[in-house]
């Protein structure tokens, strides 16, 4: 059989590593995931030799808020023997993982790049540092919009009810915060992975930019922990400004690529 005429000059992708088995795949996860785990461990570590000064800063947003509201009594409390210990542990682990969030990215890349081609691993630098980036841009704004979210829920209790906070109600509310805005902060490190492997275009994101208006205020209002005004508009904005960056990246990636393949 004749192989089809190929077209001279026509760009050659370089294909993807070795095919490995589905023995050597699980053994492959088995290890990111003991690497990442180890990591996290160490950023544990790191946490309870630093727990006071982390429950400090974590408490900050609070103790604005009592300093506007001197009826407020700014004192966390525990009601169980085992809260102190539970909360203790709880902290340790959130700051682990956020420790931890850079080998956690390197493992889950290294682990998906034997089935990408050349050009698209050489995405795994800016990839992983734009990744790390957002994710604490969207904890520090977490970290910002505590203060107003707490005011507001406190609000809705009425003027004769007084707040006393259990420490490890706060502490899930705290974290939970600040990974709902890091996690919604990597959207658009997927939109621009998406349009660079072809699967999405700019034209497409251009053409569908008001059902995503609509659709990231509902994520918003749904994702937010805190379901308070000032944590939905704090996270919905700077999505509506990504979705706008991700279109500007995809276009200029998609102009490099045809000028490349003009001059090839």
């Amino acid at each position: 059989m004749k192989i089809p005429f190929r077209e001279a000059g026509a760009p050659k992708l370089d294909p993807p590593d070795d095919r490995m088995t589905l023995t050597q795949h699980l053994a492959e996860l088995r290890t990111r995931i003991i690497r990442s785990v180890l990591a996290v461990v160490v950023g544990i570590i790191i946490n309870l030799a630093f727990y006071d000064q982390i429950l400090d800063f974590m408490r900050r947003p609070y103790e604005q808020l009592c300093k506007d509201n001197p009826k407020l009594n700014c004192e966390l409390q525990f009601l169980g023997p085992l809260e102190g210990f539970s909360t203790r542990l709880s902290i340790c682990t959130y700051g682990g993982i956020i420790l931890a969030l850079p080998v956690i990215l390197w493992q889950i890349w290294r682990f998906v790049v034997p089935a990408l081609h050349s050009k698209e691993k050489k995405y795994a630098v800016p990839f992983i540092l734009s990744s790390i980036i957002l994710f604490l841009m969207g904890a520090a704004v977490a970290y910002l919009t505590l203060t107003p979210a707490l005011e507001f829920l406190i609000s809705w209790a009425g003027k004769d009810v007084q707040a006393n906070f259990q420490v490890s109600k706060y502490v899930s509310l705290f974290g939970l915060m600040l990974a709902a805005f890091g996690v919604t902060f990597e959207f658009p490190v997927l939109l621009v992975f998406l349009q660079l492997v072809g699967v999405l275009t700019p034209q497409t994101l251009m053409r569908q930019w008001r059902y995503a208006v609509v659709i990231i205020a509902v994520i918003a209002a749904v994702i937010t922990p805190s379901g308070d005004p000032y944590s939905m508009l704090a996270m919905s904005i700077p999505m509506w400004i990504f979705y706008g960056v991700s279109i500007v990246i995809g276009r200029v990636a998609q102009k490099r690529k045809q000028a490349r393949e003009a001059l090839a």
